[in-house]
């Protein structure tokens, strides 16, 4: 009886409803998501790049930074901090893939001088991300053969010791990789590990670690990220994602509210950058941003060159630094 009362009331409502042309629709069928607007305003000086600019907000924060090394068959892609690598010296770590089989590098750059300090060859991978917590070095390690992501630990005293020896010998991982849902970027906060999936045609997400004094990694909260998300600093309360994806097409920085697990704040901000934008750490309130385009396999075809389209639309062979308290003014 129950279930006919039910049914009886659903259809009288309905027909109601139809007659009122009020549609009904489910609880469950949540409108998408509207797309985050970045700001594209032209103007600014550009002359710290190669190619069009990028826009005025990005040309009026940053500014050229040290070189990238490694340049060449190699293609930058992760970037981190690594405070007191050295006593009290600190670190850029930049982890590059190379050729078709070869191995990875990562590649350590003085904040205070700009120089290159040393190299260390790691195994073959795309080395998306990097990220330092805890005594240990984080990469993002090989796929699966089922496409799943994986994440390698590295003891931070041997890559210290290697970095120091560049001497080009291949560094091996600590014990088994460690399978997660994604690892395209990643970045550290204190004792929390952040790692993330890089998606071209939506948002996705990723994860918060906990990272145990052994480097074992405990599954916490889950993080809402925006479309091409590459890299992501945590400083100053926010968490600030680089995202690129084509050769030919305008990066963003998107500014989230830390911790927020919904981008769609009416806090979040976002300005358009140059091309391939990668990697994006802070180091003492300076914000690095990595780029990919000054490797062989972009720069080759630069659009300030005439290459042929799709061309590439800024090569940039250096990191650009910004003050990291100013990135959310504008």
């Amino acid at each position: 009886m129950r279930s006919a009362v039910r049914t009886t009331v659903s259809t009288v409502i309905g027909s109601a409803l139809a007659l009122s042309g009020t549609a009904l629709v489910p609880a469950w069928a949540a409108a998408a998501p509207a797309a985050i607007t970045c700001d594209s305003s032209g103007g600014g000086d550009s002359g710290f790049y190669d190619g069009d600019s990028a826009g005025k907000v990005y040309n009026g924060k940053f500014s050229r930074g040290p070189d990238i090394p490694g340049l060449g068959s190699y293609v930058p892609q992760g970037l981190t901090t690594w405070n007191d690598w050295d006593s009290d010296k600190d670190l850029l770590l930049i982890t590059e893939y190379g050729p078709d089989g070869k191995h990875a590098r990562i590649y350590g750059v003085d904040p205070a001088t700009g120089e290159r300090v040393g190299a260390v060859n790691i195994a073959e991978s795309h080395v998306g991300g990097i990220a330092v917590a805890r005594g240990w070095v984080f990469v993002s390690g090989r796929q699966t053969g089922d496409g799943g992501h994986t994440i390698r630990k590295y003891k931070a005293a041997e890559v210290a010791r290697a970095m120091k020896a560049d001497d080009g010998k291949v560094l091996a991982q600590t014990g088994e990789a460690r399978e997660v849902y994604g690892a395209s970027f990643l970045a550290a906060d204190g004792n929390t590990l952040y790692s993330g999936k890089f998606n071209d045609s939506g948002r996705d997400s990723m994860y918060a670690y906990a990272v145990a004094a052994d480097g074992t990694l405990t599954t916490g909260a889950k993080y809402e990220v925006p479309t091409k998300t590459q890299g992501l600093s945590v400083a100053g309360g926010h968490f600030f994602y680089s995202t690129s994806y084509g050769r030919d097409k305008r990066s963003n920085v998107y500014v989230v509210d830390e911790g927020a697990t919904d981008i769609d704040k009416a806090s979040t901000k976002c300005f358009r950058a140059p091309s391939l934008a990668e990697g994006i750490t802070d180091h003492d309130g300076t914000t690095y941003l990595l780029f990919e385009s000054g490797a062989d396999e972009y720069a080759d075809t630069a659009c300030s060159g005439g290459a042929p389209d799709p061309c590439t639309r800024n090569v940039i062979a250096n990191l650009h630094t910004a003050k990291t308290s100013a990135l959310p003014e504008f």
